[in-house]
C-alpha cells in the first residue's frame, strides 16, 4: 500500500537505470562503459530538471566516456556495427588488430569490430611495455617520413596522417580533363579525413594539404627541441594535452583551455599582423582564423556565382549538400545523400578540400603552414583581392 506511486517520466528513467546497474553486480566487467554511461546520462537528466535554486550532483569532474583511443561509444570505432566488421581500408586505425596486421604483413584487411583500440593495438610486450618498431610511415602522398629511428612517436604517424593528399587531388583534377572552373562529372569531393595533425605538422614534406605551383611551402615544424614530436604534447593513450608543460614558457596558460590563448613568438618585434586587424597581441589561432572565415565565405559566393549551383555544408557524410533554396543553410529536406554536392569544377575542389584539411589544432602544430595553403586558396578562388589585407607567412 506505500509503494511509490509519484513517478515522473524522468524519475523513471532514473529509477530503471539504477536497477539496471544494480540487477548485475557484475557488470563493471560485463560493460563497464555502458554502465557508467546510463548513470550518468541519468545524474545529468535529473540534475536538468530539479527546481531553480536546488543543487544537483556536481559531474564537472567526471567522465562519461574513456579518452581518446578507448573511447567505447565514438563513431570511430561504432560506425561498422550495422556492417559486422571494419572495412579493409579503415581497419589499420579503427579496430583493436588492425595496426599490428598491417605491420606484419605490410596489408590491411577486414578486421572484427571492437570497442576501442586495446593495449596490444600498440604494444608488443605489455610486461615491458614495448612498442611495435616503427622506423618510418609512408604518407598517402607517397612520401616516407619519421621522427628518427628510434623515436616512438613514428607509431602516432601511422594512423594520425589523413587519407588524401595534393598528389591524390591533382591526378583526380588532371583525370577530369577539365579547366579550373569548368563542371565536371569525375569529380568528386575528396576528404582529408578526420585528425591529420601528423600530416600538418610534416607541412610540404607531407604534401596533405593541396598546394599550388610554384609557391614555396614551410616543412615539419620544430617547436622546441623538447617539445617537437606527438609524445612530448600529447599523452599517448588519451590523446589529451600535457599543457602543464606549456606554462613554462606560455605565461598566459594556466589551464588545458588557455592552449588557444597562445602567441608566439612572444618577442614583438618578431610578430607578424597575418590577418591585418592590426592587433598584435592576438593568439596565433585568431590571426589564422579570419583566413578560414574569409575562404568559407569564399566557397559559397564561388558556387553560387560561379558555378551557378549554390553549396551548404553539412555536419557528415557527404559533407557538402546541394542548397536548393539559395539560404546558406542546411535544411531538413537538403540532409540526403541524393542531395549531394555534385557540380564540382577543379577550382572549388581545391578550396573545400583546403579547408576541411585545416583542424582547429592547426594552430599548434604548423601555423604558418596553414596560412600558407589559405592565403594561396583564397587567391586561386577569390583573387588578390581576397588577401589585400592579409601578410603571407
Amino acid at each position: 500500500p506505500n509503494r511509490y506511486n509519484a513517478f515522473t517520466p524522468a524519475l523513471l528513467q532514473a529509477t530503471y537505470n539504477y536497477q539496471v546497474s544494480q540487477k548485475d553486480p557484475g557488470g563493471y566487467a560485463h560493460n563497464a562503459h555502458y554502465h557508467i554511461q546510463l548513470l550518468y546520462d541519468s545524474i545529468a537528466s535529473l540534475n536538468a530538471q530539479l527546481a531553480d535554486g536546488a543543487e544537483g550532483v556536481d559531474l564537472s569532474t567526471a567522465s562519461r566516456n574513456s579518452f581518446g583511443h578507448f573511447e567505447s561509444s565514438a563513431d570511430a570505432f561504432r560506425h561498422w556495427d550495422e556492417d559486422g566488421a571494419v572495412s579493409a581500408r579503415c581497419s589499420t586505425c579503427h579496430s583493436a588488430d588492425g595496426l599490428p596486421f598491417m605491420l606484419e604483413h605490410g596489408v590491411q584487411i577486414e578486421q572484427p569490430i571492437s570497442n576501442s583500440l586495446e593495449c596490444t593495438t600498440c604494444h608488443n610486450n605489455l610486461e615491458e611495455g614495448t612498442l611495435y618498431p616503427v622506423e618510418s610511415v609512408t604518407f598517402p602522398s607517397g612520401a616516407e617520413l619519421t621522427f628518427g629511428e628510434e623515436s616512438t612517436s613514428n607509431m602516432c604517424l601511422t594512423c594520425h596522417q589523413g587519407r588524401e593528399s595534393n598528389v591524390g587531388v591533382t591526378q583526380a583534377i588532371a583525370r577530369s580533363g577539365a579547366g579550373d572552373d569548368e563542371v565536371s562529372e569525375a569529380l568528386r569531393f575528396q576528404n582529408p579525413h578526420y585528425f591529420a595533425p601528423g600530416a600538418s605538422l610534416f607541412g610540404t614534406q607531407a604534401q596533405a594539404a593541396f598546394q599550388y605551383e610554384d609557391m614555396e611551402y614551410n616543412g615539419r615544424f620544430e617547436h622546441t627541441r623538447r617539445f617537437d614530436e606527438c609524445s612530448d604534447c600529447h599523452m599517448p593513450h588519451a590523446s589529451t594535452v600535457r599543457f602543464e608543460e606549456c606554462m613554462d614558457c606560455h605565461e598566459e596558460v594556466e589551464t588545458i583551455e588557455d592552449l588557444p590563448l597562445i602567441r608566439a613568438p612572444p618577442d614583438d618585434k618578431d610578430r607578424v599582423d597575418y590577418d591585418g586587424d592590426g592587433n598584435m597581441d592576438e593568439p596565433i589561432r585568431e590571426e589564422i582564423q579570419p583566413f578560414v572565415d574569409d575562404l568559407y565565405a569564399s566557397i559559397f559566393v564561388y558556387a553560387a556565382d560561379t558555378i551557378g549551383a549554390p553549396i551548404v555544408q553539412g555536419p557528415g557524410y557527404p559533407y557538402w549538400f546541394n542548397d536548393l533554396n539559395g539560404n546558406g543553410e542546411l535544411d531538413a529536406d537538403e540532409a540526403s545523400r541524393d542531395n549531394s554536392y555534385a557540380s564540382w569544377t577543379p577550382t572549388l575542389l581545391r578550396a573545400i578540400y583546403n579547408y576541411q584539411f585545416f583542424t582547429p589544432g592547426v594552430y599548434s602544430h604548423n601555423p604558418d603552414y596553414a596560412m600558407q595553403v589559405l592565403y594561396d586558396t583564397l587567391v586561386d578562388i577569390s583573387g588578390e583581392e581576397a588577401v589585400a589585407n592579409y601578410t603571407r607567412p
